[in-house]
């Protein structure tokens, strides 16, 4: 399990893609300073276990499904990518419960400069819709962000700077794509709600669903 706060910016050194697979070597100094083989480390929001590390370097094998789903695929050489190894049991929760599955990709529609700050605008695939509401969170690229616009087929998030120093979203640029991951309790909420709705007899709205 993640928090959502990238502990560094990391640079992809090299994605060799299999006929149904890949495997991807990241340098990142700090992430790898404790890691060990089989930890998990979360790339752009994407959980990946650690086969192989040395010289501030880690490789992590990337499954077709991972590619099919995610962002990932489009990575190269040079790419910053962000990086955070997984919550430990006595550690903050700074920003909210992630998974590192992602749910979806999601494209970056605008970009609307503030003072010392930016709106960002994300297109939102319509099965994760139901899950995203202004001032819930949303992981995006893995960065744990408070959603400050719901709309029908997009979302908004404003980025502080710190947020765009020191993450991958202060470089998106429009029709970039990201990845996406909904808040897992609302995922859950649905199911029981669902369930509940079943054992009495009732049929549950229709609303789309998340992988």
């Amino acid at each position: 399990m993640f928090t959502g706060i990238v502990e560094e910016l990391g640079e992809v050194v090299r994605l060799e893609v299999a006929a149904d697979s890949a495997r991807l070597t990241v340098h990142g100094p700090l992430v790898t300073t404790d890691a060990a083989h089989g930890d998990s480390i979360a790339v752009n929001g994407v959980c990946l276990t650690v086969v192989d590390v040395g010289d501030g370097s880690f490789t992590a094998d990337v499954m077709a499904e991972t590619l099919a789903r995610s962002a990932l695929s489009g990575l190269g050489p040079g790419a910053p990518v962000n990086l955070e190894r997984a919550l430990r049991a006595d550690a903050r929760l700074g920003g909210h419960v992630v998974q590192g599955h992602v749910d979806g990709v999601g494209e970056v529609l605008a970009r609307t400069p503030g003072e010392r700050w930016e709106v960002v605008r994300v297109s939102l695939p319509a099965a994760l819709r139901p899950y995203v509401v202004e001032k819930g969170s949303i992981a995006v690229d893995g960065t744990s962000l408070t959603v400050s616009a719901a709309l029908d087929d997009a979302f908004e998030v404003s980025l502080i700077p710190t947020t765009l120093e020191a993450t991958t979203l202060g470089r998106r640029a429009v029709g970039e794509r990201v990845n996406l991951e909904v808040d897992v309790l609302a995922k859950y909420v649905e199911r029981q709600v669902a369930a509940r709705l079943d054992a009495l007899g009732v049929p549950a709205p229709s609303a789309g669903g998340a992988a």
